[in-house]
Order: structure tokens, then C-alpha cells, then sequence
């Protein structure tokens, strides 16, 4: 059975039943039934239209569902609504589910955790991990997005600022995380790209592709983690790279400078210098200062602080450095940097072991484990 294929019509078959008038959280479950059994029933007999099978099935299970209901009329209205079995339309739903998600009765933060879960795959955990909160706080999160939709009629989809925010998760946890969702991250903004006009979704897009142009090198043979300043620059995809700097610079020309474009701009000037020496980590830092102005957010102060390590010293990154959260994911690990590069190796080997021990993936943590065994074996020579 292909697993991959399953996953991939999922969100059109979950778009299907919300026009046929199935609210959000119902209509998930019955989807989540179809899925259960297709992989009971595929083995032995794969249907001849995978995605015509998943929508009988699942409109089946949630007209079940509908029919222990106590609202009998409604019921009755619903089985009356039955499609005839045949194949299915082709069209991919996947965008216009996202913006379906996004709806006005949640708040942005829930309509993208509700986004990420149901439509983006991802595990609570995942998210939790995205928005800086604790599990248990995101699954209560989604579980009352999922009650505030309930019932709903999606006849009002939600803002592209809210979508944009989905997309950029959904990269970044197939960019650095448990499951691969970069490439189709990508082929949703190249789409909605298409579809509108609009200088964040640009930004967006060449933020993606710029980054996704570094991907092979980010990791040697054996998986472990390679940092930016180390990386094989020619092993990066300047094809990706030149389409990303294009769409940038036409985004940036209409003068309207967004958190995306502001975060490519950053991108773009890492790509675009031959060596890691050659960077140029001044303007980094004015990027930095601009995408501070438009979004308080402790990550980019982080960032910031790394980078005006590298253009000021590491004494004034440290500076910047004290202005964040010390209980912010990876903080400890950029201490450990700017306080090996202001040559106090016992501090550093400290703080990146308990970087690691807080590390929120495997190769993440192996790669500063390794840091501080090597700065504690240099110590001992």
C-alpha cells in the first residue's frame, strides 16, 4: 500500500466533505475512519480510483456518525446528499483547505495550530515546539480550535497573513524536523504565489527557496549536522538561489517590507557570500534590526545577538545576548558560541552540553554534544 499516496489526498478528501456540508472536527474524524480502513482493506483489494474510494468511504463514516446524531431531520437531509460512487475530480484542494482552516472565528495562533495538525501533518509535539509552549498547552490549544469550529459552516476562509504563517511552520519542521514537508511547504506558496499578488507571499517564497538551496549541505555523509559557517558552499543550489535573490528583489521594489522579505533579505546575504568569512554580518544586523521593528519576537532577537557577535565581537553579541529569555530554545547554544569565540572554552563546553541535553532533535543534539566534548578534551591536553 502506498502510504505516501494516502497522505497526499488527504486534504482534498477532508475539503470534499466540508463542502458537502460537514463541519471541521466531524468531518476529520470520518477521514481519519476512511484512512483506518484503507489500510485494512488495500492490501488485498487497491481500488481502481484511490481518491473516489477515500470520499464514498468517508462521507459514509460521517454520515454514520451524523446519524446518531439527535438531530434526526438533519440526518435524513444528509443521506438525501449521498453522492453516487465515481471517480473523483483531480484538482488538488490542499491551498484552499489551508485558507478554509484559517477561519475567522479562531484566532490566528489557533487556526494555524488547528492548520498544522490537521491539514500539515505535523504532531502536537511539533507544534508545540514551533510556538515556544509546552505540549500539554498546545493539545488544549488545538482541542478548542477544533470546538470553535465545530458546527461551523466554512463559507468564509481566512486571511493570507494567517495561511503564510502555516506554509512558513510547515517549512521550517520539514526543513529541520521529524517529517520531510519542505518540498510540498514549497509547492503550495509557488501556488498561491500564482494565485495572488501580494509582496509577503513573495517574500515568503524566496525565503523558502533560498534556504532550501543550502539543504545538502547542511548535513556530512554520515547525518550529522554541519553549521552554516562550515558548510560545502558548492554543494548549494544556486539555480534555487538566483530564483529566490529575483523574487526577492522584485518584492522588496514595491516598497511595502514585510517579516518574510525582511528574513530573506537575511538569507540572500548568506547565500551570496563565496565564503563564511566573507559574510557580510553588518547588514545582517540592520536586516535584524528592521525585522525586529516588525514582529517582537525573542527568536529574532537571538539571531540578532549571534549576529552582531560576528560583526561587533563577541563581547557585544553577549551584550545583545543578555537582553533575551535565558529559557528560549537554543539560547544556551549561542552563549556557548560567543563565549568560545571571546576564548572562555569551560563556559562554552558548559553551556553547549546543556544545549544538548535541551536539543529539540537528534542530530541537533549530537552535533553540540560533540562541541563540548571537544572543548573540554582541549582542556585537558
Amino acid at each position: 500500500m502506498d502510504e505516501a499516496l494516502v497522505r497526499s489526498l488527504t486534504p482534498s478528501v477532508l475539503t470534499i466533505l466540508v463542502r458537502r456540508g460537514a463541519d471541521f472536527a466531524a468531518a476529520e474524524d470520518a477521514v481519519q475512519d476512511a484512512l483506518v480502513e484503507a489500510f485494512r482493506v488495500w492490501p488485498a483489494e487497491p481500488p481502481r480510483d484511490a481518491k473516489g474510494w477515500l470520499v464514498t468511504v468517508a462521507w459514509r463514516k460521517f454520515l454514520d456518525q451524523a446519524r446518531a446524531d439527535s438531530a434526526r431531520r438533519r440526518r435524513e437531509d444528509l443521506v438525501e446528499e449521498e453522492p453516487a460512487p465515481g471517480p473523483a475530480s483531480d484538482v488538488d484542494d490542499t491551498l484552499q483547505l489551508y485558507f478554509l482552516c484559517a477561519h475567522p472565528s479562531l484566532t490566528p495562533s489557533s487556526a494555524v495550530a488547528l492548520t498544522l495538525r490537521a491539514v500539515g501533518g505535523l504532531t502536537t509535539r511539533q507544534i508545540a515546539q514551533a510556538y515556544l509552549v509546552p505540549e500539554a498547552t498546545m493539545a488544549q490549544r488545538i482541542s478548542r480550535a477544533k470546538r470553535t469550529v465545530s458546527g461551523v459552516r466554512f463559507d468564509q476562509p481566512g486571511d493570507v497573513a494567517t495561511v503564510l504563517r502555516v506554509l512558513y511552520l510547515v517549512f521550517n519542521e520539514g526543513y529541520s524536523g521529524d517529517v520531510d514537508l519542505a518540498a510540498e511547504a514549497i509547492r503550495l506558496t509557488r501556488q498561491l504565489a500564482a494565485a495572488i499578488d501580494h509582496p509577503e507571499v513573495s517574500g515568503l517564497l524566496a525565503l523558502m527557496l533560498l534556504h532550501h538551496a543550502r539543504r545538502a549541505g547542511r548535513t556530512a555523509p554520515d547525518g550529522s549536522l554541519v553549521p552554516l559557517a562550515e558548510q560545502d558552499r558548492g554543494r548549494w543550489d544556486t539555480r534555487l538561489i538566483a530564483e529566490g535573490v529575483g523574487i526577492l528583489q522584485a518584492a522588496l521594489a514595491r516598497d511595502r517590507l514585510g517579516e518574510f522579505q525582511a528574513q530573506a533579505a537575511i538569507a540572500a546575504l548568506h547565500a551570496d557570500a563565496p565564503t563564511a568569512e566573507e559574510t557580510d554580518w553588518v547588514q545582517i544586523v540592520e536586516w535584524y534590526d528592521e525585522l525586529a521593528g516588525l514582529t517582537d519576537s525573542p527568536v529574532v532577537r537571538l539571531n540578532r545577538a549571534v549576529a552582531v557577535g560576528e560583526a561587533d565581537g563577541p563581547r557585544a553579541g553577549l551584550a545583545a545576548l543578555a537582553e533575551v529569555d535565558d529559557a528560549l530554545p537554543r539560547r544556551d547554544a549561542a552563549a556557548a558560541y560567543l563565549h568560545e569565540r571571546d576564548g572562555d572554552p569551560e563556559t562554552a563546553a558548559r553551556l553547549y552540553a546543556e544545549a544538548a541535553r535541551k536539543a529539540p532533535n537528534l542530530p541537533e543534539r549530537d552535533y553540540l554534544t560533540r562541541q563540548a566534548a571537544r572543548l573540554n578534551a582541549g582542556r585537558r591536553r
